[in-house]
């Protein structure tokens, strides 16, 4: 029996590393797809003579080598804020213990168009370079606002009360945000843009910008990825396994929101994106941090790829920005997993 006993336990253990691995190769082969649907789709047709052109011979000048270049750079710059927004849902879920946390949920989003038109409007600010200290700034503060008022009460910080938390947050920085911007048409002309949420104002210099905070960050999240495993045992069998939790959650959130504010700084407020990949990873791991992660970067920057696809091809001959497109997807599957799982903790 005892025999059997073990056979069977390895073999349950024996499922998980191979579903891991055969789901990383389906996500790789779709986030091919969607990179080379994002090379050839757009407001003009491009062959694969002029893909070939654009990528592999500088010295073609001719207007579609040109736009396969620019398609590059937004592709690019894609798939870095899709797999940031991805990676920062599954922190802010695992920290908050909450199956609907997101960035745009938490308000965390609004806090960081708060302070960048704030610095638009007063400090006459223009470049990426500062809107991103801006934005995360204006991230973490609304963080750490939302979690304090959620954590009011009986019952500390339930995954209802955060959410209601957030939506409150978000609702009075937008109205500030209005409040600032109608006077001040040079104000609203540059923030509109910006606020839809859009990939494709991406250029090298917003990637070089966007990388180190990209790499830190994922860096926070591989390093806490244990610890949050543990934590996910219950605060107190994870404290007897040696681990800080209070500066765990610290540092993760600090991960976090520090993706989430540098992504929101050069693509603007992009929703739903970190809720969609986490669910769907979760649905098909389960919660392991360690496997997450990865898995959810890379559903992360397949959905925004995909979704900036899909608005270039819906809003043709122009195009329909990917903050509508993410949301238009979201908000139903949100009402649907709010519904489903009944706003349960994880």
């Amino acid at each position: 029996m005892n025999m059997k006993a073990s056979t069977v336990n390895k073999n349950k253990q024996s499922l998980i590393p191979k579903r891991a691995v055969a789901l990383l190769v389906v996500l790789i082969l779709l986030l091919g797809v969607c990179i080379l649907a994002s090379l050839l789709f757009g407001s003009r047709a491009i062959s694969w003579a002029d893909i070939m052109n654009g990528l592999f011979h500088s010295e073609v000048d001719t207007h579609e080598a040109n736009v396969v270049r620019q398609r590059v750079v937004r592709t690019i710059f894609a798939i870095m804020c899709g797999g940031a927004l991805g990676v920062s849902g599954a922190l802010m879920q695992s920290v908050t213990r909450n199956p609907i946390a997101d960035p745009s949920i938490l308000g965390v989003n609004t806090g960081a168009s708060f302070f960048v038109v704030c610095g638009i409007a007063f400090l006459h600010i223009s470049s990426a370079s500062q809107y991103i200290w801006l934005a995360i700034v204006g991230a973490m503060l609304t963080a750490v606002f939302v979690y304090t008022v959620g954590s009011m009460g009986s019952g500390g910080a339930t995954p209802l009360k955060l959410v209601l938390a957030g939506a409150a947050t978000s609702a009075i920085l937008s109205s500030l945000v209005s409040a600032i911007m109608i006077p001040r048409t040079n104000v609203m002309d540059e923030f509109r843009f910006w606020q839809v949420g859009s990939v494709g104002s991406g250029t090298w210099d917003s990637i070089l910008i966007f990388l180190p905070f990209l790499l830190a960050g994922l860096l926070i999240a591989l390093m806490t990825a244990p610890a949050l495993n543990a934590m996910l045992l219950g605060d107190e069998v994870a404290t007897s396994l040696g681990v800080r939790i209070g500066l765990i959650r610290l540092f993760a959130a600090f991960g976090g929101v520090l993706l989430c504010g540098a992504a929101t700084a050069l693509a603007g407020p992009i929703g739903f994106v970190g809720l969609l990949a986490t669910h769907v990873i979760r649905l098909m791991i389960g919660p392991d941090m360690r496997l997450m992660i990865p898995m959810s970067a890379l559903t992360g920057a397949i959905i925004l790829t995909f979704s900036d696809v899909c608005g270039r091809l819906l809003g043709s001959p122009g195009e329909l920005e990917v903050g509508v497109v993410t949301a238009f997807i979201g908000a139903p599957i949100l009402i649907f997993i709010t519904m489903k799982a009944k706003v349960r903790e994880i």
